[in-house]
């Protein structure tokens, strides 16, 4: 039998890949999710896969069938816009804190993620460009967050961006493959950038929150063209 930390252990490795799993589409709106069918594709028990159940319940990717086990939550352009439009504000408020309490150690790494940002177009393999420009893309943007001084805002931060990414990976996809779309937000970092260092805080916030909610047309369209909302 295993200890608790083992169990620990494999709850959190069923949990996090069950997530990924959801959140990048393996896994659609409505599909059951059969105990069997993901012990097997996980090669995890029942036990440390019902907390890892439970736990994505809780962050609403999951939801329980009146005793007929589970199945992955739905989707829904209101939900979608709610998300976006609580964490545009925050990203916001984040942003004016940062730029007023930010100096230049702030500065100089916000600078730096961008410029590393910038160079994701010599990355030539498809599914790698994927994900290191999401990686970097997020690296940047928590450069920016992370002058505004609240370890609690921060976490509030990650909360708002993980409920936001399941929707958030359509419009990646659309997004990192299409070069004109590409170009279009590389422009929108340069204008926050700019922002960003003249030390404006209300212009940065309104700049910041409009780059936030950019992505909701797009993520629109594809939840109707995939009968999705």
């Amino acid at each position: 039998m295993a200890v608790p930390e083992e169990k620990n252990n494999l709850a959190n490795l069923a949990y996090a890949a069950l997530k990924r799993d959801i959140t990048e589409g393996a896994f659609q709106p409505g599909d059951k999710l059969l105990m069997s069918g993901l012990k097997e594709r996980y090669e995890i028990g029942a036990g440390p896969m019902r907390e890892a159940l439970s736990r994505l319940m809780a962050e609403r990717l999951v939801t329980a069938i009146s005793q007929r086990g589970f199945r992955v939550a739905a989707m829904s352009i209101e939900e979608l816009k709610d998300i976006y439009f609580a964490r545009a504000q925050l990203e916001a408020m984040i942003t004016v804190l940062a730029v007023q309490r930010g100096g230049d150690e702030w500065e100089a790494g916000v600078i730096a993620t961008a410029h590393t940002l910038s160079r994701v177009k010599e990355v030539q393999n498809t599914d790698e460009m994927l994900g290191v420009w999401d990686n970097r893309h997020k690296a940047f943007h928590y450069a920016i967050a992370s002058g505004c001084g609240s370890a609690k805002l921060m976490e509030l931060r990650e909360t708002m961006l993980d409920q936001a990414e399941r929707y958030r990976q359509f419009w990646l996809r659309e997004m990192v493959f299409s070069g004109e779309a590409l170009k279009s937000k590389q422009e929108e970092h340069r204008e926050l950038i700019d922002v960003l260092m003249s030390g404006d805080a209300q212009a940065a916030r309104q700049l910041m929150f409009e780059h936030m909610m950019n992505p909701i047309p797009i993520i629109t369209r594809i939840l109707e063209a995939r009968g999705l909302a």
